[in-house]
């Protein structure tokens, strides 16, 4: 099926390099709470801060009031250790030297959305937890090097899926990468899995952001109580990275870095 019947959103030149200035915005905002990984910082301040950053650059966040169970109440998500993706932030969660802290944020500025999402530690962490935030990362840029024109997207999700099974981890099957432009979910969906050769072929002007989201023991997940937070079923660590990446005539171009 061809990118049109798909809806799939083709960005030309101007389009992109607005993306890349939203780009900026939102590693700035991840450079920002990045610095604030320290014990006792607690999730709401990390969101706090995010949107004073957002404000400065005259941009805001699409997570902000996104539609789900609940209006979304935060312009960022934080999740610890077994929290995979959609944590909302809290006064009450407060940091601890060890935790696996992940940061997703979107800026929409200009008309246009950039995404992307980091995982690091607090403090000193276990060797175990400090692979799996190497293998996540590592997943990112194996899934980004296959975004070269005339490959395929199932070409991305195969190179993600290696990557991260063959070092003993987990990928969930429920959560994907995605099409990212005028909003902040477009077509096409690009799992975290999938075959060699499949799927629709890259060309320029294509937008999408990757999110490998990585589990220790389980590809399992369940949402908790506040019907927004997804963690890991067994309640095992998990890391999230995420970039927004547009496809040129030549190399993958990072649109989410500063």
């Amino acid at each position: 099926m061809s990118w049109a019947k798909r809806k799939v959103q083709i960005k030309n030149p101007a389009e992109v390099e607005i993306m890349r200035e939203a780009g900026r915005i939102n590693a700035t905002v991840h450079a920002t709470v990045r610095e604030m990984l320290v014990p006792g910082t607690t999730t709401a301040e990390m969101n706090d801060v995010a949107e004073e950053v957002l404000r400065k650059h005259n941009a805001i966040s699409p997570f902000k009031n996104y539609p789900g169970p609940y209006p979304y109440p935060a312009s960022i998500t934080v999740c610890i250790n077994e929290e995979l993706v959609h944590g909302i932030p809290s006064s009450k969660r407060k940091l601890k030297e060890g935790d696996i802290v992940s940061v997703d944020c979107g800026t929409l500025f200009g008309g246009f959305v950039a995404d992307s999402a980091f995982s690091a530690g607090v403090g000193k962490l276990s060797k175990r937890a400090q692979k799996l935030l190497d293998v996540t990362e590592g997943a990112l840029m194996a899934g980004i090097d296959k975004m070269r024109p005339g490959n395929k997207t199932g070409d991305v999700s195969a190179a993600i899926q290696k990557y991260v099974e063959s070092r003993g981890f987990y990928l969930t099957r429920e959560y994907t990468g995605h099409g990212v432009g005028r909003k902040m979910h477009e077509a096409p969906q690009v799992p975290n899995y999938g075959t060699a050769g499949r799927g629709l072929v890259l060309r320029p002007g294509v937008t999408i952001a990757l999110e490998p989201m990585v589990l220790v023991g389980t590809a399992q997940t369940k949402v908790l109580a506040d019907q927004w937070t997804v963690v890991s079923a067994d309640r095992s660590l998990t890391a999230h990275h995420e970039h927004t990446i547009a496809v040129t005539e030549g190399k993958p171009l990072i649109l989410t870095v500063l």
